[in-house]
């Protein structure tokens, strides 16, 4: 009795020390003081284009294939699947860590001691000569289970458990982040490839003007009314414009060929419809108001989870100061011969322990980590202010960029309605001998620089409506 008492009351003491030896860090919760505008201008209105599915936002059937097929063999989201798989496999693990383990165990093994030893002289002080009970060369045979469990009494694994919980949920955000990206991708390099017929054909184009162009000047210099120089500078625009159409096909080749990427497979044809491309309408946004982003954009809330998941984290580094509760123990059966290890209850084993320890000097490893988790914690934070920001900041941008386009747009139709005027009015001027080479010249490099600039634009403005919707947080539901 005095011995058991004796032990209860060195336990009891030594779990005091451990206690009041672990001075833990007060825990501090990083939290967001940014305050995010009612709106992204002069509009309150509620009402989000980011709620509409990519189907219908994109109309075009040959682009809307082009991301269904995206969506099944793009190479980067394939890669960001499995990423969201090694977090729910995580998710696994930390929810295994709460339930003890469980194994079998079986083992055979020989022991010969010395004659001269603690064992041996106990053996020999019985007098057992070789052959009796316990031989010489002791054999060891054993069959049974072992469990081992650590209580969860401060959180520690379940706060672990919940951050792999937002870790993963914060990769599926990140999975549709690239989704929404892939998205725009395609359809802003479907676009590009439109432009790029369209100006193709207006390089085409060109060249039969400046064609016709020399051959009226090759008229007019056997008719004395041109010089040579005359006929080589309208020869040399020819070639330049010519080769300007070459540099264009190499573009819509690369193009095609950066599609072909973004769709997982070798080079094909990009089916296309590039006809009416001056003539498509941009689609209207409705940005809806700043709140939203907080649901409608992936990697904001990403951001979001990461910084839960981080703040769990510190709880789960905290909770390193107090002392763990481990629980073991073993059955099964044991003997030095084969035929007796089965017999009851003779070769019976088991064992039930806990033992409870916590750290008490030479803490720097625990602090460490800490003070790396309390880090990595208000780390994350900056990064969801950030990329609250930055949301926030790519959408009012957006929205200035479509009104500013819409009337560049504008104002470019008209100079190409005047340049392409033009150049009929300097052709019949130079005929009529009222206007040099070098005029009519100018005027068909302007119009050309125009048209060009023009389906720039377009593709600019279409663009626009793309990146407008993927800052949105469209094409992901």
């Amino acid at each position: 009795m005095f011995k058991f008492r004796t032990y209860q009351y060195a336990t009891v003491v030594s779990i005091g020390l451990i206690v009041s030896g672990c001075k833990v860090p007060q825990l501090t919760s990083a939290k967001s003081t940014a305050v995010m505008p009612q709106s992204f201008g002069n509009s309150g209105d509620s009402t989000n284009t980011a709620t509409m599915r990519w189907r219908d936002y994109f109309t075009d059937k040959n682009l809307a294939d082009l991301i269904d097929t995206a969506i099944k063999n793009n190479q980067e989201l394939n890669i960001t699947l499995q990423e969201v798989e090694i977090a729910k496999n995580d998710i696994r693990m930390r929810r295994g860590a709460l339930l003890p383990m469980v194994g079998v165990r079986a083992g055979t093994g020989v022991e010969k001691v010395g004659r001269y030893t603690s064992q041996g002289a106990g053996d020999a002080s019985a007098e057992i000569t070789p052959g009796e009970l316990v031989p010489e060369n002791l054999h060891d045979y054993m069959l049974g289970l072992n469990a081992s469990w650590e209580v969860d009494i401060w959180n520690k694994l379940h706060n672990a458990k919940k951050a792999a919980v937002k870790r993963y949920l914060a990769t599926i955000e990140g999975k549709n982040f690239v989704l929404t990206n892939l998205i725009a991708e395609v359809a802003n390099s479907y676009y590009e490839l439109q432009a790029l017929d369209n100006q193709l054909e207006i390089v085409k184009q060109n060249i039969e003007i400046q064609k016709n162009a020399l051959e009226i000047v090759k008229i007019q210099k056997e008719a004395a009314r041109a010089t040579e120089l005359a006929v080589q500078k309208f020869q040399a625009e020819v070639l330049k414009t010519q080769s300007l159409e070459y540099d264009i096909r190499q573009n819509i080749k690369e193009a095609e060929n950066r599609i072909n990427f973004l769709l997982g497979r070798y080079p094909q044809a990009i089916a296309r419809t590039s006809n009416n491309f001056l003539s498509t309408l941009p689609n209207s946004v409705s940005a809806g108001i700043p709140s939203q982003l907080l649901a409608n954009r992936p990697d904001v809330k990403q951001a979001e989870l990461e910084l839960v998941a981080a703040k769990l984290d510190v709880k789960v580094a905290r909770a390193e100061f107090y002392p763990s509760l481990d629980i073991s123990a073993a059955v099964g059966f044991q003997a030095f011969k084969t035929s007796y290890l089965f017999k009851s209850p003779e070769s019976i084993l088991y064992s039930l322990a806990g033992d409870i320890a916590g750290p008490l000097i030479n803490r720097n490893a625990i602090k460490a980590e800490f003070r790396s988790a309390n880090a990595r914690q208000i780390q994350a934070l900056y990064n969801y202010e950030r990329t609250l920001l930055n949301a926030y900041l790519e959408i009012v941008n957006q929205l200035s960029n479509i009104d500013n386009l819409q009337n560049s747009y504008s104002l470019k139709s008209q100079q190409v309605d005047a340049l392409t005027k033009s150049i009929d009015v300097s052709n019949d001027l130079f005929k009529a001998a009222r206007a040099d080479y070098f005029e009519v010249l100018m005027t068909q490099r302007d119009a050309l620089e125009a048209k060009l600039e023009l389906v720039e634009t377009k593709k600019a403005q279409l663009n626009a409506t793309v990146n407008i919707y993927k800052q949105l947080g469209g094409g992901w539901k």
